[in-house]
This record gives C-alpha cells, sequence and structure tokens, in this order.
C-alpha cells in the first residue's frame, strides 16, 4: 500500500472511531508497526490527527462510532478491475425468481451493475446495494433495521433482526477481512454478529474475495471453510491457496480480470 493510500487508511480509522490503536492501524493497513507510527507522526505534524500515547485520535471526533475495517470509500478504490470481474461471475449464478443475501462490501456492490435487467428479491444489509438497485432496476429489495454506518455502507443493528431470520435465500454472497485455513475472517465483532444471522438463512455461502484477500488476516473467524459452498477470485491466486480450498472440498472460479472470462474447479 503507497504512502498516500495508507494516510487515507488512517484518517479514515481516526474518524471512524474514538482512537484508533497502532496495533489497529497495522492490521487495517498491512503494514509494520514501524511504518504506522512514522505515518501517525507525520500526520500530527500536518495537523490532519492527533497522535495519542498507543495509537491516534481525530481533531474533531465524530458522534457515532465507527466499524473496524477500511472505510468503503477506501476499499472499493483497491483492485477494482478484478471486483468487477468476480462479481460478475457472481452475479451469472442468479436467476429470476430467486431469492439471495448480498452482504456490504466493495466487491457485492459491484454486483448490482449485472443486476439491473434481473427480476430477484433481494435481501442486503447494504444500503449503497439497496439504492442503487431501487433506482435502477425491478428486483424485490429487503433491507434489516438498524443503524446506518457510513464509512462503511452498512445497515447494523446490536439487537438481531426480525426480517432476516424468516428471509430464506437459495445463495448468500459475502466478501470477506480475509480467508485463510481457518476460515472466513472479519475485522469487527458487530459486523461478525451481523453475518452470522444472515449466513444461517442461505442454502450456499458464495464468498466474492480478490486474490489479495487470502493474504488478510484478522482476530476474527466468521466461519469455517467447510460451510462456504464456493470461492470466486482472480487469477493472481497462489497454488498454496487453491490446493486449501480443493483440500476443504470448496468449488473455487477463477475470473480474468482484464477479459472477464473464468474457469472452474470442482
Amino acid at each position: 500500500m503507497h504512502e498516500t493510500e495508507r494516510h487515507r487508511v488512517i484518517l479514515a480509522a481516526v474518524q471512524a472511531r474514538p482512537l484508533a490503536t497502532v496495533a489497529e492501524l497495522v492490521e487495517i493497513t498491512g503494514t509494520s508497526e514501524a511504518t504506522i507510527r512514522r505515518d501517525i507522526a507525520a500526520l500530527h505534524v500536518e495537523g490532519r490527527l492527533r497522535r495519542v500515547r498507543g495509537g491516534a485520535e481525530a481533531i474533531n471526533p465524530p458522534e457515532q462510532g465507527g466499524l473496524m475495517g477500511r472505510p468503503f470509500s477506501v476499499n472499493e478504490t483497491i483492485n477494482i478491475a478484478q471486483k468487477r470481474a468476480i462479481a460478475r461471475a457472481a452475479a451469472d449464478l442468479c436467476k429470476d425468481g430467486e431469492p439471495i443475501i448480498i452482504n456490504g462490501g466493495t466487491t457485492t456492490y459491484q454486483m448490482v451493475h449485472y443486476l439491473t435487467g434481473r427480476r430477484l428479491s433481494v435481501f442486503t444489509n447494504s444500503f449503497g446495494i439497496a439504492e442503487f438497485l431501487i433506482h435502477n432496476s425491478r428486483n424485490s429489495v429487503v433491507i434489516p433495521g438498524g443503524t446506518i454506518y457510513r464509512e462503511q455502507n452498512v445497515i447494523l443493528s446490536p439487537f438481531g433482526g426480525v426480517v432476516a431470520s424468516h428471509f430464506y435465500a437459495k445463495r448468500m454472497f459475502i466478501g470477506c477481512q480475509g480467508l485463510g485455513a481457518h476460515g472466513l475472517m472479519e475485522a469487527d465483532p458487530m459486523v461478525v454478529q451481523s453475518e452470522l444471522a444472515l449466513i444461517n438463512q442461505a442454502e450456499e455461502l458464495i464468498v466474492l474475495a480478490d486474490s489479495s484477500k487470502f493474504s488478510g488476516r484478522s482476530s476474527l473467524i466468521l466461519c469455517g471453510l467447510e460451510r462456504i459452498h464456493s470461492v470466486i477470485t482472480d487469477n493472481g491466486i497462489r497454488d498454496e491457496d487453491r490446493a486449501m480450498l480443493e483440500k476443504a472440498g470448496v468449488m473455487l472460479t477463477v475470473v480474468e480480470a482484464a477479459e472477464q472470462k473464468s474457469q472452474s474447479v470442482a
């Protein structure tokens, strides 16, 4: 991650919570502690944040707390070609009349461009996905009640959701913070709580993850690989990651970002 992009991520992180620790920023950016400390020092000198013991805080802290993880506005600029190709392959799996769940995220958001001509029943906790489909398609759209977290562009409730518990879906499409031998990883406990309720409502859990997510790590595991039906990723995936999914019995679809071609591996 380049310095300018790291600075955007750090500033967004401190704006989203009362205090962003060095450890949290290391996890979000995937860089070293020494680099984060230098970045914080530089941004402090520029007057863009306030350096404090163990981390940094915003000059003007927000009234509403935020979620762990990079903001939507930052994530949507990363690996965009790969995300679009992955999303197109995911949308190709949808059949008119089917109920589906699309979880909030920058890769899953790209699916909306390929669903405008469909007639699906879509449950989503993404404010952005719901808004796009309402204005640009004739899909039925269902959203949960809760608080809109602007930085991640999702709707979450700490009390669970009655609507979610009664919505059945053929498939759930979900992104992630990381994907490894232990399973699907997320960065925020509240996101995990929300997603756990949703994945139990779908027959098939389909993970949309560009190849960089196989190097991503988090302390929170949403589910093991045995719960995942299939993974759609780009051709940057490493051989060891292919082998990991094959061993777990997870179906893999690899897309070519430039030409948006794909191949399936049982």
